[in-house]
């Protein structure tokens, strides 16, 4: 338990500091680079931010400053965390590197290289929600345990895990960094592709702020498809009593009447997200 307790506060408590190498201790040794190969579930998948030449020439100058997570393997070394120091190292020219070595499963190496790019620096907001569905799935986790032993709210975990239903092209997008997590939310709310697609266009277009962004989805929300069709009291209240029910669950939910018979959908987008709906419904 004390183990577990350790991940949602960084690395800090599994790597010893950087200004103890030379003290002879055991807890970590100078390994060649070239020993070592990354994680195959890293969850960056990239590496090309415009601050790594800083890292790169930091590491030519000073070294690396604080030792790499690694695991044994049959042949070497594999990474556990500190997948950008590493490849600073390899650009630097650098030819040895300092490492402790952890053995770990898989999902605890997952979920420790997740928390050593949330605590140094930041993934792009698609990498980081697939991580947290990898944990969820691998270590059999609710969202609720998965944001404790990350030291996160559970909401921001949800929200994150949202960004997974997006349209392929608007992930583009946050991978591309043309729009920001801030954007995607908004997008993450609205009820259809086409509205989300004419959203974006105006976002990128326009260079929208995440505020404006807001307010033109709501415009979106209220504006009835066919200008000749207003809404009618009675509509106006079901709408009313939908985004109620979206800000009471956190999740989107659609409301149809007909006569005095109706229909009440409640979206979820993962099985933790449905228990979650479970346990507030019960």
């Amino acid at each position: 338990m004390t183990k577990r307790k350790a991940l949602g506060k960084g690395l800090s408590a599994l790597i010893p500091e950087a200004h103890d190498l030379d003290t002879g201790t055991s807890a970590f040794f100078l390994c060649p680079v070239h020993a070592i190969e990354p994680n195959p579930r890293q969850p960056r998948k990239r590496f090309d931010h415009p601050d790594f030449d800083e890292l790169v020439a930091s590491v030519r100058e000073k070294g690396i400053l604080t030792p790499l997570l690694v695991s044994r393997t049959r042949d070497g070394y594999r990474l556990i965390a500190g997948e950008r120091r590493w490849r600073a190292a390899q650009k630097a020219g650098v030819k040895t590197v300092p490492v402790v070595i952890r053995e770990s499963s898989p999902a605890e190496a997952l979920e420790l290289a997740l928390i050593e790019n949330i605590h140094r620096k930041d993934l792009n907001p698609i990498e980081e929600a697939t991580a947290y569905q990898q944990c969820l799935e691998d270590g059999n986790l609710t969202q609720e345990a998965l944001a404790k032993r990350l030291g996160k709210d559970r909401t921001t975990v949800t929200n994150m895990l949202r960004l997974l239903s997006l349209p392929r092209f608007i992930q583009e997008d946050l991978l591309e960094e043309r729009l920001s997590t801030g954007h995607a939310r908004v997008l993450a709310g609205l009820n259809n592709s086409r509205d989300q697609r004419k959203l974006r266009d105006r976002i990128l277009n326009k260079g929208l702020t995440v505020r404006q962004s807001e307010e033109e989805a709501r415009r979106l929300h209220r504006k009835p498809q066919d200008p000749s069709r207003r809404p009618t009291p009675d509509q106006e209240a079901l709408r009313s009593i939908e985004d109620t029910l979206k800000r009471a669950l956190g999740t989107k939910v659609e409301l149809r009447r007909r006569g005095r018979r109706g229909r009440i959908t409640i979206h979820f987008y993962s099985d933790e997200e449905l228990d979650r709906l479970l346990e507030l419904l019960s």
